[in-house]
């Protein structure tokens, strides 16, 4: 797994030691939003010699570290990304290093190692703003942020491999996740921690761009049946039907924090922001996937590890706190 140390990777590094046998590698560079403390209960439960679980700290982009930790491996999941769009408008080409080079680099390196199974983490922000219906896997891509032009050309490298060199890739696209252990600069995050501080939350805008919210375990869930289910060359979007505005959003965290709307800071819209997105998920729930929790279910139990796990997040919030939210990318 690469990127296992950031937030969808490391819950689904968690996901992956509570419900399979498998063993798991963790490949990650430790960036900003890679934290060996997302994985620190994971390392005391599982690692070790002869534990299912290790950890190498390296770059996607260095290729002689690549080759030697996907050797021996079964499958490969790539997670690792610079996946925050404010910071993509304000420096674009760590962007296409990561997220296309590389991807290119963890494709090279699966296929030289002649792994059987590839699933590429993507985003449902490839298909930029969608005004009404929902976007299909067979849709164009018309990405709007250096961010989401990064992640469609992630996107067709990987699923090059497949048709050039029969590399079994399979590629995800989810809705916005949201749930424990995710970076503070994201808008879920970002707002509750604000107000536990009893700071008030920066709104872009007017508030109503929409977008759908998928809870991480679920998407965790869905990535893994992808893995051992889909099918080659494939795209599968994942998307829970939680569509809402941003507004409504921030009302929800607001009462769950018991404030009200005079906590609300409108903010200057971020430049290029998409309005809404939705992804129509039904090529993944043929597969058998649907999501296990309800929305307002979810929403609170993240408000709630946030709100009992402050040792986490405090440290993190000086670098954080830097911008107004975003809505928000893995």
């Amino acid at each position: 797994m690469t990127g296992g140390a950031g937030f969808i990777g490391s819950n689904y590094v968690r996901w992956a030691l509570a419900n399979t046998d498998d063993q798991v590698t963790v490949y990650d560079a430790l960036t900003y939003a890679g934290n060996l403390a997302n994985l620190r209960d994971l390392d005391e439960a599982y690692g070790g010699r002869g534990g299912r679980y290790r950890f190498v700290h390296a770059n996607i982009c260095d290729l002689d570290a690549l080759r030697p930790a996907v050797a021996g491996h079964d499958a490969v999941l790539h997670f690792a990304a610079e996946s925050h769009v404010d910071r993509s408008i304000a420096g674009p080409e760590d962007f296409a290093m990561t997220n296309c080079v590389g991807t290119n680099l963890v494709m090279h390196a699966a296929r030289l190692a002649g792994v059987s199974r590839v699933v590429h983490i993507s985003t449902d922000e490839v298909y930029g703003s969608v005004p009404e219906g929902a976007s299909r896997e067979e849709d164009r891509l018309e990405p709007s942020s250096p961010y989401s032009a990064s992640k469609a050309g992630s996107d067709l490298i990987a699923l090059s491999y497949f048709t050039t060199y029969g590399l079994p890739v399979m590629v995800t696209r989810s809705s916005n996740n949201f749930g424990p252990w995710q970076y503070p600069e994201k808008v879920v995050p970002l707002f509750i921690t604000n107000l536990l501080q009893g700071l008030n939350v920066p709104l872009y805008g007017d508030g109503l761009n929409q977008r759908d919210w998928l809870f991480v375990e679920d998407n965790c869930a869905a990535i893994d049946l992808v893995l051992r289910s889909g099918q080659p060359g494939h795209v599968y979007n994942i998307g829970a039907g939680n569509q809402m505005a941003n507004r409504e959003l921030t009302d929800r965290l607001l009462a769950l924090a018991g404030a009200g709307p005079e906590r609300i800071d409108y903010v200057a819209d971020r430049l290029g922001h998409d309005r809404r997105y939705c992804v129509d998920s039904s090529k993944v729930r043929a597969l058998g996937w649907q999501p296990a929790h309800s929305f307002d279910e979810a929403l609170e139990q993240t408000f709630c590890w946030y709100r009992d796990n402050r040792w986490w997040w405090e440290p993190l919030r000086p670098e954080a706190a830097r911008g107004p939210a975003v809505a928000p990318r893995r």
